[in-house]
């Protein structure tokens, strides 16, 4: 299981956008996170079994995660009533309607469960109701119930296909229970009550404002903590929140923030000036015409293949133009800044100068 501060790029359909394996691993990548839902529509879960999973299917020989496709399945819900056109949701589980062609489906937390078992990762989460921004309590506390019940057909399944398919899968339970405290708390009890081989904390990124979801966080954060399992925190990531999460026990985080940043061409980095870069979130655009002859790199203290080749200039060239190397040098650099943060948070947090590394970064503790 992750042990350590880890952060999780996402990879929607089984690649992390326009880099190879070996670029990957070669910018210290460790694992990253594919869609079930995206998978299971192409090429289909039984596809990706039959050539030997998702390791053997993407080549990638390092660790992989993959969600239960509820978040993409609740998306395409208009309300947080569920009454979307796209949805239909049960006591047994969700019909939905393909995005791509409007076919129809349905998921229970034993389909999930098995699609996921199909494509073979390493880690894999429970099926649960990603309960939107903003709900009534009375629909989250309902929504709070189903999500436990489909926990436990969830635990059950996984236990039933792991010991059928000799694997060794391991299953995060989900703690949602919207923004109220209440809900946050006696759903971490119950989740953290059952047998998981981890913890996931949801529902924190479907639309609040960032501020109520560091409250629910802080809500279920403590009582997860007690078990002294790996805690990940579902589609968190900016790099404030790898300090602040981290530096409170979470161990793993992902978030598509990075490479869909790289792709519209911001990128990360540090100008010294500690007021500048939390106000921007770190972020740039290289588009901007001041990078048009800056022959410097993206970030003078990165040793990212990028940043040790490439300038301002040229990629600002390569946007202006919409050359696809640009999206991939992009990509790299962003990447490596965020895993070279959290490398950085992890050493902190081992030789006690975490407090300090925070505070020159983030101007604050």
């Amino acid at each position: 299981m992750l042990s350590q501060p880890t952060f999780v790029p996402v990879g929607t359909q089984a690649t992390v956008k326009s880099l190879t394996p070996e670029e990957m691993e070669a910018i210290g990548i460790e694992i990253f996170f594919c869609n079930t839902y995206h998978l299971y529509l192409r090429p289909g879960d039984k596809a990706v079994k039959k050539f030997g999973g998702l390791h053997e299917f993407t080549r990638w020989h390092g660790q992989l995660i993959t969600d239960s496709g509820g978040f993409q399945v609740f998306s395409l819900a208009k309300d947080h009533n569920g009454a979307g056109s796209l949805i239909k949701i049960t006591e047994d589980g969700v019909e939905f309607r393909s995005h791509l062609d409007g076919s129809l489906h349905f998921f229970t937390p034993e389909r999930s469960l098995q699609i996921q078992h199909n494509l073979v990762a390493d880690y894999i989460i429970a099926f649960d109701e990603c309960t939107p921004y903003p709900a009534t309590k009375q629909y989250a506390q309902k929504a709070l119930d189903r999500t436990h019940r489909w926990a436990i057909r969830s635990l059950n399944e996984h236990k039933k296909l792991n010991q059928k398919l000799n694997q060794d899968l391991k299953l995060y339970g989900v703690i949602q229970g919207s923004y109220y405290k209440d809900l946050r708390q006696q759903s971490a009890k119950f989740i953290c009550d059952q047998n998981f081989d981890a913890i996931a904390i949801g529902g924190i990124s479907v639309g609040e404002p960032k501020d109520k979801m560091r409250e629910a966080v802080s809500y279920a954060l403590p009582i997860a903590l007690k078990t002294k399992k790996p805690i990940h925190l579902l589609g968190v990531g900016e790099i404030d929140d790898l300090f602040d999460f981290f530096g409170q026990g979470v161990t793993s985080m992902d978030c598509t923030l990075p490479t869909r940043m790289a792709r519209g061409g911001q990128f990360l980095n540090r100008t010294g000036n500690i007021k500048h870069d939390v106000r921007g979130k770190f972020k740039n655009q290289i588009m901007n015409a001041k990078y048009k002859f800056d022959q410097t790199p993206l970030d003078p203290q990165c040793h990212c293949p990028t940043c040790q080749k490439y300038d301002k200039a040229y990629l600002h060239h390569l946007f202006k133009t919409q050359e696809l190397l640009g999206y991939r040098l992009m990509t790299i650099h962003n990447l490596s800044f965020m895993i070279n943060t959290t490398q950085q948070i992890r050493d902190a947090l081992k030789d006690g100068t975490f407090d300090k590394l925070k505070y020159n970064w983030l101007g604050r503790k």
